[in-house]
């Protein structure tokens, strides 16, 4: 392994891009701890400064993980985390039974709590206005993978089971249909990518300058009227976000008018 002193590229990033393919090739299984930062900068030549750039490069892309006073491994398979918010509904309005097999999902708190600006937009209040809210946090069996929070008015769950501190066994709009007596009928999705809250950082087990994906879910009823503002943050170097659908064909040309004469 060795850097281009002459290139154009920055020389940890050459590393990086060495280390990357180092990974993909297989040299280095996932969960298996690399060589030390010294032992690597032997390797190139550099300081090691050069290659703590290179490792803190891979480590936000999702490659490395590194784990305080243990060293840096290469992180296990990339989740593909399908969890845009029509996935919630499932095909015939149902839970979504592939998201259930691998994900699990936990209540932390239910309450009310000030409504945060992006939240209060959405209903069109004040912003702190505040309102009701559900938090959860999703796990696979290795780690957190999701924070997030369900908000609603007080005046639509007043004395309705969305107040209790209790899991549903039905996804949670079934339950706030049947609470508030609306329908949810459309829904916009908004994703951002930002730098997380310390909170966020603590409970995804994240460094503070990792990226994260986040979704801002408004659901409406028939009059356009929102029912429920949902906000979930992932990870973003191990999340992907997929959705797969159709390709309308080619509309067909009208037959033109066999009275009209072209020409």
């Amino acid at each position: 392994m060795q850097i281009n002193p002459g290139a154009a590229e920055f020389p940890h990033r050459q590393i990086a891009d060495q280390l990357k393919a180092r990974v993909r090739r297989g040299d280095w299984a996932p969960g298996e701890r690399l060589p030390s930062i010294p032992a690597i900068a032997e390797m190139f030549g550099v300081a090691k400064q050069t290659v703590q750039r290179a490792v803190d490069q891979l480590r936000v892309e999702g490659v490395l993980i590194t784990k305080p006073g243990s060293g840096t491994y290469v992180r296990g398979t990339r989740r593909r985390l399908n969890r845009l918010s029509r996935g919630r509904y499932g095909g015939f309005r149902g839970y979504h039974t592939d998201l259930a097999a691998r994900y699990r999902q936990q209540l932390v708190g239910v309450g009310r709590a000030p409504a945060p600006p992006e939240v209060a937009d959405a209903f069109g209040v004040p912003d702190g206005t505040e309102l009701l809210v559900r938090r959860h946090l999703v796990r696979t069996e290795e780690s957190p993978v999701e924070v997030g929070a369900s908000w609603f008015l007080p005046a639509d769950t007043a004395g309705t089971s969305l107040e209790r501190a209790e899991a549903f066994g039905r996804p949670l709009y079934q339950e706030a249909e049947e609470a508030i007596g609306r329908r949810y009928v459309t829904a916009t999705d908004t994703i951002s990518a930002r730098q997380p809250s310390r909170e966020e950082a603590e409970t995804l087990q994240i460094r503070p300058d990792t990226p994260v994906l986040h979704l801002l879910h408004v659901a409406y009823d028939g009059a356009r009227k929102p029912i429920e503002v949902a906000q979930a943050t992932w990870p973003g170097p191990m999340t992907t976000l997929t959705e797969e659908y159709r390709v309308p064909g080619p509309t067909p040309e009208p037959d033109p008018d066999p009275g009209l004469v072209l020409g």
